[in-house]
């Protein structure tokens, strides 16, 4: 079975692909839909932008801003704080951008969009969708991450997909639909023009108001569509794959339209049909009738290249796959396609026949790196399994290589996984993968015995260590793997790099979880899925450890495994070395005090939470928490990993951050929960009337 092709393709090059300055203003070169993806410092940094969720198309989570600096980060102060309570605003993940002047973000379960004054976090208009059934039904309504933004025929244009599975394009100084994109919607309360419905191009009956058949499946969106090259590319992303237990589903297609029109241009299949490539990874005809392999991570771009990098999900039912065996493409890979056309230039498929619910759940990273005196255009893709895979983002070539090695294999009736799965020879792994009495807790040796006991009754092993049913012969009640799918990398903890150096910050916690699968039948009517016809009849569909969990209790309350518990690991990309790594914040109170410890020394543990992070020029920023739960955001030196200063910050930062220059002013501001807290030098704009 072949797997892991590449395929070459032409580079385009575009003189207006760099940052530049103009006066005394560092700016982007935006002809239309060319979006920015690499930095460079600033002259005079009295404007710098922040375009994509990821600060550019190259998901970089980097600023050339320098203004705050190690040398004043202790002067922060509180600028403005934006209230969403009035959007119903509460999972804080969304992203800013600030483009031209103003700051844009979406909010709240209606995902509204919101254009703020970047001084003081004034609303200065916001625009929200008519209701429909689609959108009641969603279960990611909340999960917006941010806008996409491009110029077209020189006036600004805010992008969006909604909880509903519409295409919005907003002026971006009016939030008015965009004259003359996309075509009327025979429903009540839409605009006549600016919205794309995007079900009308997946192939699949429909109803404008109800959406597709639950029969049939769902699709929804938590990320936003990234513009490239005048060119709106759209990802998707279906119902929980943890919350399935049929083995009907549409796949997760990407579709993609033209920024002025709205015009549709392509659609790749995630899930190849007959006469293309990968259509023999389907084994039984399964393509016919399951899907999923929804590209919900954010996505990135090279627009030099004319190239979008794609990030996928396992597809239907995330941890058995007995109804479609085979390594199924393009489940759980890294996919680069031409936005001009949508063919595949390359992929790598990260896990074959996922039944782990290892989907990818952060934008791939593009860096240059040096090798053997070249520079070598990268793509770094972290993941839950604690692996970073890194290719030449333009031929798809691994920078190092990538071995397949044996892996464990399944005891659940009807089950059949891949005999290997893929493993980078660098860089080496950067938190813990699977669970042996080796890696279980040994502050005393008490405490190592009762890990052991608490783990008696659960089969434990190697990554990749296989679900495993209720009533098997192994005598089990199920298994304990490592890392979960909760990670790992995971999606509140995307990473952050360097472009100046080539060196990327990985976010990771060590996390391990129990799963037990039961019968199809039992679980459809535990979990009220209606998406399909067939359950997966008398082998097992999904996890289910009844009332509490059922998980392995921890020793005195404490963590079966050895810390750090979460880490950064900075790693550099030139070499595939790992530089340094840091626990996250402080070993938690909780932790700290607890009896079982008494008059043990167990150094930081760190707090078990992901780091929420930025690069400058001049420092590595996370948001934590100290020891007593106080949120910090702390200043890191990015060669060393030492700590170069902290300041407590009013609320918990829950998935990044971002910054931008405005009139000379440097903000960085944290997404806070329903709120977004601004922090600069000065503090708030004197007289200011918005914002608190």
């Amino acid at each position: 079975m072949e797997r892991n092709i590449v395929e070459s393709g032409t580079p385009r090059k575009s003189a207006n692909s760099r940052w530049r300055v103009i006066g005394n203003i560092l700016t982007r070169a935006l002809p239309l839909g060319l979006l920015v993806g690499t930095a460079a410092p600033a002259l005079a940094q009295d404007t710098i932008e922040w375009t994509h969720l990821g600060g550019d198309a190259h998901h970089t989570r980097y600023t050339p801003a320098n203004n705050i600096n190690p040398n004043n980060f202790g002067e922060l102060k509180e600028a403005w704080v934006w209230n969403g309570s009035s959007f119903d605003a509460q999972s804080g993940r969304s992203t800013p951008s600030y483009v031209n002047g103003k700051l844009y973000t979406v909010a709240g379960p209606r995902r509204h969009v919101i254009a703020m004054d970047p001084e003081t976090g004034e609303t200065l208009w916001s625009y929200r969708e008519p209701n429909t059934f689609r959108w009641e039904y969603s279960m990611r309504k909340d999960y917006g991450k941010g806008v996409a933004y491009a110029e077209v025929d020189g006036k600004g244009v805010i992008y969006i997909i909604s909880p509903a599975f519409f295409l919005t394009a907003l002026d971006a100084d009016t939030g008015a639909p965009l004259q003359g994109f996309g075509k009327p919607v025979p429903i009540d309360g839409f605009a006549q023009t600016g919205v794309v419905d995007l079900l009308a191009d997946l192939g699949h009956p429909f109803d404008p108001y109800y959406g597709i058949d639950k029969e049939i499946g769902y699709l929804t969106s938590s990320s936003p569509p990234i513009v490239v090259n005048g060119v709106v590319v759209v990802g998707n992303s279906a119902e929980q794959g943890y919350n399935q237990s049929r083995i009907e589903n549409v796949p997760g297609d990407i579709l993609a339209y033209d920024a002025k029109t709205g015009d549709f241009k392509w659609k790749f299949n995630v899930i190849p049909r007959p006469g293309e490539f990968g259509h023999d990874t389907w084994e039984s005809d399964a393509w016919q009738y399951t899907g999923d392999v929804s590209p919900w991570a954010p996505l990135s771009a090279d627009p030099e290249l004319g190239l979008v990098y794609v990030a996928t999900n396992p597809p239907t039912i995330d941890y058995y796959g007995g109804f479609s065996p085979g390594d199924n493409l393009f489940g759980t890979s890294l996919i680069a396609l031409d936005v001009a056309t949508g063919e595949r230039k390359w992929h790598f498929q990260l896990v074959h026949h996922d039944v782990w619910n290892y989907d990818i759940p952060t934008a791939p990273v593009l860096l240059d790196v040096q090798q053997n005196g070249r520079t070598i255009k990268a793509v770094a893709q972290p993941t839950k399994q604690t692996l970073l895979f890194v290719f030449n983002r333009e031929t798809g070539e691994p920078l190092w290589p990538i071995e397949e090695r044996p892996v464990p294999q399944s005891v659940v009736p009807g089950e059949q996984l891949s005999a290997t799965q893929p493993f980078p020879s660098k860089p080496l792994p950067y938190d813990m993968q699977g669970l042996s009495v080796d890696t279980m807790i040994d502050f005393t040796p008490e405490l190592r015995q009762q890990a052991i006991a608490a783990l008696a009754d659960w089969q434990i092993g190697p990554m990749y260590n296989p679900p495993l049913h209720r009533d098997n012969a192994l005598g089990k009640r199920g298994v304990y793997w490592c890392p979960s799918d909760a990670g790992g990398s995971n999606i509140t903890g995307p990473a952050a790099a360097d472009p100046e150096t080539g060196i990327i910050y990985v976010s990771s916690q060590s996390a391990c979880a129990p799963h037990t699968l039961v019968p199809g039948d039992e679980a459809d009517l535990r979990y009220m899925t209606d998406n399909g016809t067939t359950t997966t009849g008398i082998t097992p569909a999904r996890y289910a450890n009844g009332a509490g969990g059922g998980a392995p209790r921890a020793p005195s309350g404490l963590p079966l495994m050895k810390p750090p518990y979460s880490r950064i690991t900075a790693i550099d990309l030139n070499s595939g070395e790992h530089l340094w790594m840091i626990p996250i914040g402080e070993t938690p109170d909780r932790i700290k005090n607890n009896p079982a410890l008494a008059g043990v020394d167990i150094g930081n543990t760190g707090t078990g939470a992901q780091a929420l992070m930025m690069v400058t020029p001049s420092m590595l920023l996370y948001a934590g928490e100290v020891s007593d739960g106080t949120p910090h955001l702390f200043a890191i030196d990015k060669a060393t990993g030492r700590e170069l200063a902290r300041l407590p910050v009013p609320a918990q930062t829950r998935y990044g951050m971002m910054s931008y220059v405005h009139q000379g002013e440097q903000y960085i501001v944290l997404q806070t929960g329903s709120t977004l807290t601004a922090m600069s030098l000065h503090g708030p704009v004197a007289n200011s009337a918005g914002g608190h």
